[in-house]
C-alpha cells in the first residue's frame, strides 16, 4: 500500500532550532538519519540536507543557512543506534559538514545482506518488503540545493528517515534469531572505521582496475603510483578523478611507460591541456617505477585466463558458494571477488594468504586453504 499520510516533519534552519531538535531526541535508543548531497562537479559531496528521526517525527536540517552545532555532534556520537541505509557517501556527509561520524552504526542494507540474497537492495525496496510500504519515487532525482524545497520533496527526505526505523526494527528481530547481530555491528564498526582511513583507501584504489595482469611489475608500479596521487589530488582540488583524470587513462599511461612528453602525447585519450597541466607529474611516477629496484616492485597479477588461475579460483568460489548457501546470503557477503583474486594470486605467488578473519575466518579459512591446497598437487 503506498504512503497515505504525510509525515510529521520540522524544518530547521538555525543552530537553536537544531540544538531544540537534538535535545527532543536526546533519549531515543534508535536514531535514523540521511543525507540529501550533490556531486556533479566536486570530489566532495556539497551537503543539502540532512534527515533524522527517533520516531513518527521528522527533523528536516538545512546545512546551507545551519552550521553544525556541538548538540547535533553529540547526539551523533551518543550511545543510540544510528541507523543508515547504503551509508559510504552519507559518511562523508557527516564528516565534511559535522566533522564527526555516527556512531554506533548500523547500516540497513548491510543487515539486509545477512538475511537474504540481495545485499545491495535498495531503500524502497526494502521498506516494501518490510512495512509494506511504497514509497514516493517522483524526488529520486530532485536539486536538493534549490530553495524552498516543494512539499513532495520534504515528504519524500522525511519517508527516508521515518520508516528506517520501522524496518531495522524487524530487520534486528530476525537477525537475534539468527544470531547474527554480532556480525553486522563488527561490520558495521569497520565502515566507520574505514572511512576515516582516505590516505590508505589511496594506495589501494589501483586493486579496482580489473585488468591489472596484463601489466608488468614497472608498469603496475607506475599504476599504482599514478593512481594514488590522483585520489589525493581530485581531494585537494575537490574535483571528480575523471576531470583530473581516468582510470581508463592512467592504464593507457602504465601500459606505455613513455619516458618524454612525445611519447607521453602519443598515448590513447591524453588531451594537450592534460598533457601541458599533469605530464611532468605523469612522466615523473613512470620514471620512479622503471627507477624501482626489482626487490621493490609489486608482483605482477596472474592472468586470469590462464588455467591454473581459473581451477583455484573456481574452487575456492565453490567453497565460498556452498557456505553462502547454507547460510542463505549471497556469496559477496563471505568473500569479494577481488579478494578471492587476491588469494589465488597469492597463492600463485607462494606468498602468505591474506585469509578473511572474525566469524568469516571461522566459517571459511579451513576450507579455503584445503582447496587450495588440493589445486597445487
Amino acid at each position: 500500500m503506498a504512503s497515505s499520510q504525510p509525515a510529521d516533519i520540522s524544518w530547521i534552519a538555525s543552530p537553536q532550532a537544531l540544538d531544540d531538535a537534538c535535545q527532543q531526541v536526546a533519549d531515543a535508543p534508535v536514531i535514523a538519519l540521511d543525507t540529501e548531497f550533490f556531486r556533479e562537479n566536486t570530489f566532495f559531496p556539497v551537503p543539502a540536507l540532512i534527515q533524522f528521526s527517533a520516531g513518527e517525527h521528522a527533523f528536516l536540517i538545512d546545512p546551507l543557512a545551519t552550521p553544525c552545532t556541538d548538540a547535533f555532534r553529540g547526539l551523533l556520537q551518543n550511545k543510540a543506534v544510528k541507523l543508515l541505509h547504503a551509508c559510504s557517501e552519507d559518511l562523508e556527509v557527516f564528516q565534511i559538514w559535522a566533522g564527526v561520524l555516527p556512531s554506533p552504526l548500523i547500516d540497513t542494507q548491510v543487515a539486509q545482506g545477512f538475511l537474504g540474497d540481495n545485499p545491495s537492495m535498495g531503500y524502497q525496496k526494502l521498506v516494501e518488503a518490510w512495512v509494506g510500504k511504497t514509497l514516493p519515487k517522483e524526488e529520486t532525482r530532485s536539486n536538493w540545493l534549490e530553495r524552498p524545497l516543494t512539499d513532495s520533496q520534504c515528504e519524500y527526505a522525511a519517508l527516508d528517515v521515518i520508516y528506517l526505523l520501522d524496518v531495522w526494527a524487524k530487520q534486528r528481530e530476525q537477525l537475534l534469531t539468527l544470531d547474527r547481530l554480532s556480525w553486522l555491528e563488527k561490520d558495521c564498526r569497520q565502515l566507520i572505521d574505514q572511512a576515516g582511513r582516505s590516505d590508505d583507501n589511496d594506495t589501494q584504489w589501483y586493486t579496482r582496475q580489473r585488468q591489472l595482469w596484463r601489466l608488468t611489475a614497472p608498469q603496475l608500479e607506475a599504476y599504482q603510483l599514478m593512481t594514488t596521487w590522483r585520489e589525493g589530488e581530485t581531494r585537494r582540488r575537490d574535483l571528480p578523478r575523471n576531470w583530473l583524470i581516468s582510470d581508463k587513462r592512467l592504464m593507457a599511461v602504465a601500459e606505455a611507460m613513455p619516458t618524454n612528453r612525445y611519447e607521453l602525447g602519443r598515448v590513447e585519450g591524453l588531451t594537450p591541456p592534460l598533457i601541458k597541466k599533469e605530464g611532468d607529474a605523469l612522466l615523473g611516477f613512470v620514471k620512479q617505477a622503471l627507477h624501482t629496484p626489482a626487490e621493490a616492485l609489486p608482483t605482477p597479477w596472474p592472468d586470469p585466463m590462464q588455467p591454473a588461475f581459473k581451477r583455484r579460483f573456481k574452487a575456492l568460489k565453490k567453497v565460498i558458494t556452498g557456505h553462502a548457501s547454507e547460510l542463505g546470503v549471497a556469496p559477496e557477503m563471505l568473500l569479494r571477488r577481488r579478494d578471492v583474486e587476491a588469494l589465488v594470486m597469492q597463492a600463485l605467488a607462494y606468498k602468505p594468504l591474506t585469509l578473511p578473519t572474525g566469524w568469516r575466518g571461522e566459517r571459511l579459512n579451513r576450507d579455503l586453504v584445503t582447496a587450495l591446497e588440493a589445486q597445487a598437487e
